[in-house]
C-alpha cells in the first residue's frame, strides 16, 4: 500500500520568542495616528500664534479641531481595512491611500467649520500648515509600520499565522512561491497533496491522506487551512472542508487562476442565493444622481466664465491654418456606447477611422497653435459641451479611439470596466502622469490600473482632488505632444 506519509508531512518552522505583538499592533497605529493628528494640529495652531502675534494663549480649538480631523481619517481608513496587519505589512499603496483619505477628511473639517461658522477663529497658514504636516506625518507613521511588521515577521520576532496547505502540488508550490511569504504574517507550517488521480481512481486512500492531514493540522495548531482544490470539483471541496471543520481554525478556498485579476472578491446574497461577488457596481444610482447634478453644475458655470477665452481660441486656430475649429471623432463612453467626443482642432489632419496614429514627439500634423493647446489641456476644453449632453463627465477614465480601444482590450484584462462608467475631461491616470502615447504595454496597464482604481473608490471628495490636481500638478501636462 502507499505510503500516505509522501503526500502529509509539516515543515521546519523557526523558533521564535513569545508573541508580543499581533492584532494589537493595529491599535497602536491607530493611537500613534491619533496623537499625531492632535499634535500637527496643535503644533500649526503655536507657530501662527508666535509667529503672527509673539505670543501664545489658548490653544483648545486646535486640540478640538485636531481630534475631529482624527476621528474623520481613523474612520475613512478603518472602513478600507488599513490598519489590518496584513495591508499594514505590505504597505499596499500607502502613500496613495493616506493622501486620498487626508484629503477627504481635510476637506471634511473646512466644511464643518463653514457650516458652524468657526472657521474665523483660524487662519489660512494654520489650516494649510496643518494640512501638509498631517499628511507627512501619518505617511510616515504607515511607512515605518510597514517596515517594522516585514522585519518582525521576517526575523521571527512576531508570530506569523500558521497555516496548511491542502491542494494539488501544482496549487500548493504556486502558493508558497507568491503568497506564503513570512514577510507578509504568513508562515507555512504543513503541507497535504491530494493528487486528483487518487479522487478519481483511489477514494480510499485519499480519504486516508486527508484523515492523516486533519491530525497534522491539530497536532500543529495551525491557525488556518487552505484548500488549493479546483472550485469545479465541487464534492471535493465539499470532501475537504467537511473534514476540517472539527479543526479550531479558519478554512480559506483558495482562488482560482481565472480570479487572480479581481482583487476585492467578497461573499454576497442576490436574494437567498450566496454569491461570488467579481466586481461591484461602480456608483449606485444615488451616486449616479449626484455625480451628475456636480457635472453639470461645473460645466455650466465654467462654459459662462471662459467662453471669451475659448471664442479667442478658435479665432487664433482659423487663423492658424484652414479647416474647421472643431474636431469630432468616436469614442466609446459608458456602457460601450459610441459617442462623438468634441475637441478644439490641433492637426492638420481628420482623421477617424481603424487605423489611427497616435500623436508622438514633434509630430508634424500637429499645428503651431494645436501644439500650444495641446501642452496645456486647453484642446480638452470643448468637451464641457460633451459633459452637459451628458456622455461624458468632468472626471473619469479618458476615452480612447476606437481602433486603439478594440487593441487595448484584447491585450489587458478588465480593460472593458472603464467602460462602466462616464469618460471624463480628466482623470485619475492623467494627473499621476499616464497620459500621452502608449507605445508599451506597461503604459497601457499603468493607465488601466489607475482607471480602475477610480472606479473602485469614487467620491465628491476623490473627483474634487483629481480636478485640483489637474489644475497644478506637473504631471498633468507631462508627455503632451
Amino acid at each position: 500500500m502507499t505510503d500516505i506519509s509522501e503526500f502529509v508531512g509539516s515543515l521546519p518552522l523557526k523558533r521564535r520568542p513569545p508573541l508580543i505583538l499581533g492584532e494589537g499592533f493595529k491599535w497602536l497605529i491607530v493611537g500613534a495616528e491619533l496623537v499625531l493628528i492632535v499634535g500637527c494640529s496643535l503644533l500649526s495652531g503655536i507657530v501662527y500664534q508666535y509667529l503672527a502675534y509673539g505670543d501664545v494663549t489658548s490653544i483648545v480649538n486646535y486640540a478640538r479641531t485636531g481630534l475631529l480631523a482624527a476621528l474623520f481619517f481613523l474612520f475613512l481608513q478603518s472602513t478600507k481595512s488599513r490598519y489590518d496587519p496584513g495591508n499594514i505589512s505590505t504597505g499596499r499603496e500607502i502613500l496613495k491611500s493616506v493622501t486620498f483619505d487626508w484629503t477627504v477628511a481635510w476637506v471634511a473639517l473646512l466644511i464643518c467649520g463653514f457650516l458652524t461658522k468657526t472657521t474665523a477663529v483660524y487662519s489660512r497658514g494654520t489650516i494649510v500648515l496643518f494640512y501638509f504636516s498631517g499628511l507627512i506625518g501619518i505617511a510616515l507613521v504607515h511607512g515605518g509600520a510597514a517596515v517594522f511588521l516585514r522585519r518582525a515577521y521576517r526575523h521571527g520576532m512576531l508570530a506569523a499565522r500558521k497555516v496548511l496547505l491542502v491542494g494539488a502540488m501544482e496549487r500548493v508550490r504556486r502558493f508558497q512561491q507568491f503568497h506564503a511569504k513570512r514577510e507578509h504574517g504568513v508562515e507555512v507550517a504543513g503541507v497535504c497533496i491530494l493528487p486528483n488521480a487518487l479522487w478519481n481512481e483511489r477514494r480510499e486512500l485519499f480519504d486516508q491522506i486527508l484523515e492523516k492531514a486533519v491530525r497534522l493540522a491539530r497536532q500543529l495548531k495551525v491557525d488556518g487551512v487552505v484548500c488549493l482544490i479546483p472550485w469545479g470539483e465541487e464534492e471535493m471541496v465539499e470532501r475537504c472542508t467537511t473534514a476540517f471543520l472539527s479543526v479550531p481554525a479558519s478554512i480559506h478556498l483558495g482562488t482560482t487562476e481565472a480570479l487572480r485579476d479581481f482583487r476585492d472578491l467578497r461573499v454576497t446574497k442576490i436574494g437567498a442565493a450566496l454569491c461570488l461577488e467579481l466586481a461591484r457596481a461602480p456608483l449606485s444610482s444615488v451616486k449616479r444622481l449626484v455625480k451628475r447634478v456636480f457635472d453639470l453644475t461645473v460645466a455650466i458655470s465654467a462654459l459662462l466664465v471662459l467662453w471669451p477665452f475659448l471664442l479667442l481660441v478658435s479665432i487664433l486656430i482659423k487663423l492658424d491654418s484652414p479647416g474647421p475649429v472643431l474636431f469630432l471623432q468616436r469614442r466609446y463612453g459608458f456602457n460601450n456606447e459610441v459617442f462623438r467626443i468634441v475637441k478644439f482642432r490641433t492637426m492638420t489632419t481628420m482623421e477617424d477611422g481603424q487605423i489611427l496614429p497616435q500623436a508622438t514627439r514633434n509630430d508634424p500634423r500637429v499645428t503651431r497653435i494645436g501644439r500650444f493647446l495641446r501642452r496645456w489641456n486647453i484642446d480638452e476644453l470643448p468637451q464641457l459641451f460633451n459633459v452637459i449632453a451628458g456622455s461624458m463627465s468632468i472626471v473619469g477614465p479618458r476615452p480612447h479611439a476606437m481602433s486603439h480601444n478594440h487593441e487595448f482590450e484584447r491585450k489587458i484584462a478588465l480593460y472593458a470596466r472603464r467602460h462602466s462608467v462616464k469618460p471624463g475631461i480628466t482623470g485619475w491616470a492623467q494627473v499621476k502622469g499616464f497620459r500621452g502615447i502608449t507605445d508599451t504595454e506597461d503604459k497601457i496597464r499603468n493607465r488601466v490600473a489607475h482607471d480602475l482604481y477610480y472606479i473602485d473608490n469614487w467620491s465628491l471628495g476623490f473627483d474634487l482632488y483629481i480636478m485640483a490636481l489637474t489644475l497644478i500638478s506637473p504631471r498633468t501636462y507631462a508627455n503632451a505632444y
